[in-house]
C-alpha cells in the first residue's frame, strides 16, 4: 500500500515539478553553454560560480530552521505595519528637466534619479510579492505598486544589482519594457530579461569595475558582498554589485545588496567622494549577518566610502527578516547623528532634490 502510494505521488509530482520549474517564467533563463564560457572569462568566477572579495557565507543550517521559525513567531505582529504604507503619486511638475539632480524612492531598493536630465530607473521591483514563486508569500506593505509604472517618465536605462527576487520582478519589467531602450545588469543577468522577451541588443553586462559612458554620465558597476539566484540550480551563477553614477558635477553612489566589507573603502579610493550614497539598510539577521548590514555598518559604509549625504534603502516595503519593520530606519538615523553623518530619509514618493535634506521622521506615527 505504502508503495503504490508513493508511486502515484512520484507519478504526479515529478512530472508537476518539472513543469513548474522550466516553464514559469518567474525562474528566469537557464544557463547555457555558451554563456558559461563567458562568464568563465570573469576574474570572480572560480570553480563554477562567482565569489566574493572576501570569504563569506550564508551561516544558515538546516538544524537552525526550527530556532528561526520560533523567533519568526515571535516578532511576527510587528514585522509588518498595522496599515499599509502610503506611496506619494508621481508629480511630473516636480520632476521636470531642470538641470537639477533629484530621486524619488520608491521603498525597498526602487530608486528612479535623474541626472544631467536623464532618467535612470534602478532595481525596479514595483511588484506585489517578493516570494513568487514560495510557498509562502511576502506581501508588499503598499498597495497598487505595479500602477506605478505606467505614470513613470520615459527612461533613459534601466540598472539592475543582481536577479533576486525582490529586485528583479517579472511582472515590473513586463510593464517597463515599452518605457526604456536600455538595460545595465551584471554578468549572467541578460539570459533573464531574454526569456521575458528583452532583446539582447538592448542588454549590456557589467563585471566588476566595468564602465560604459552612458550619454554624458559615467556609469560603474562595483563590488558587493552577497549572492544571487533564482532557482535551485543557479545559485551564484551571475553576478551581484552596485553602482556609482557621475556626471561632471555630480556623484552617486549605490551599495547594492551585501555584508560589510573592504570594497566600501575601496570604491570610495577609487571612484569617491558621493553628493548621494544610498545604502542598504534592512532584513539582516545574524544568521545571514555576512550578506546583509546591520544600520549600524550601512552608516560606517557611508563614510568608508566618501558619502556626504547618505539615505538608508532595501526597508519599507518587504519583511524579508525578522526585525521590527522601523528597525532599520531607527537604528540609521541614531547611527548617523551619533557619527555626524547627513541623511535624508523621504517619504516613499517624495521627489528629492540635490539640496534637499529631509530629515523627517514620518515613519514615527505609524504602527
Amino acid at each position: 500500500m505504502i508503495s503504490s502510494v508513493l508511486i502515484l505521488i512520484l507519478g504526479f509530482g515529478l512530472p508537476f515539478g518539472y513543469f513548474y520549474f522550466t516553464k514559469n517564467p518567474q525562474f528566469g533563463g537557464k544557463v547555457s553553454k555558451n554563456e558559461k564560457k563567458l562568464l568563465k572569462a570573469s576574474k570572480n568566477w572560480k570553480k563554477g560560480k562567482f565569489l566574493n572579495l572576501e570569504k563569506t557565507t550564508m551561516e544558515l543550517k538546516l538544524s537552525g530552521i526550527p530556532g528561526l521559525i520560533r523567533e519568526s513567531n515571535k516578532t511576527k505582529k510587528t514585522q509588518n505595519p498595522k496599515s499599509n504604507l502610503q506611496i506619494l503619486a508621481f508629480n511630473n511638475e516636480n520632476f521636470q528637466k531642470d538641470g537639477e539632480p533629484k530621486f524619488i524612492w520608491y521603498g525597498h531598493s526602487v530608486l528612479l534619479l535623474q541626472i544631467n536630465d536623464r532618467n535612470l530607473l534602478i532595481d525596479p521591483m514595483f511588484g506585489p510579492d517578493a516570494s513568487p514563486v514560495g510557498p509562502i508569500r511576502t506581501k508588499r506593505f503598499s498597495e497598487s505598486s505595479l500602477d506605478l509604472i505606467d505614470r513613470l517618465p520615459e527612461l533613459d536605462a534601466i540598472l539592475l544589482t543582481h536577479d533576486h527576487y525582490d529586485h528583479l520582478d517579472f511582472e515590473s519589467i513586463r510593464k517597463l519594457k515599452q518605457k526604456v531602450d536600455l538595460f545595465l545588469v551584471p554578468l549572467g543577468v541578460s539570459r533573464h530579461l531574454e526569456r521575458w522577451g528583452i532583446p539582447k541588443s538592448l542588454i549590456q553586462e557589467f563585471d566588476w569595475w566595468d564602465h560604459t559612458e552612458l550619454f554624458d554620465l559615467k556609469l560603474t558597476f562595483t563590488p558587493s558582498r552577497h549572492f544571487s539566484g533564482r532557482g535551485l540550480a543557479d545559485r551564484a551563477r551571475s553576478l551581484w554589485g552596485g553602482w556609482v553614477i557621475k556626471s561632471n558635477s555630480y556623484a552617486v553612489y549605490w551599495s547594492g545588496d551585501g555584508g560589510y566589507g573592504d570594497h566600501f573603502k575601496m570604491v570610495g579610493e577609487k571612484l569617491g567622494p558621493f553628493n548621494w550614497g544610498f545604502m542598504e539598510c534592512g532584513q539582516y539577521n545574524q544568521r545571514w549577518h555576512q550578506i546583509h548590514m546591520y544600520p549600524e555598518e550601512a552608516v560606517q559604509a557611508a563614510l568608508d566610502s566618501g558619502v556626504e549625504n547618505a539615505i538608508p534603502v532595501h526597508w519599507g516595503a518587504f519583511s524579508l527578516a525578522l526585525h521590527h519593520w522601523k528597525d532599520p530606519i531607527t537604528r540609521f538615523v541614531k547611527a548617523a547623528e551619533q557619527n555626524k553623518l547627513k541623511y535624508t530619509s523621504p517619504r516613499i514618493g517624495a521627489v528629492v532634490k540635490v539640496n534637499d535634506s529631509s530629515m523627517e521622521h514620518w515613519w514615527e506615527t505609524l504602527d
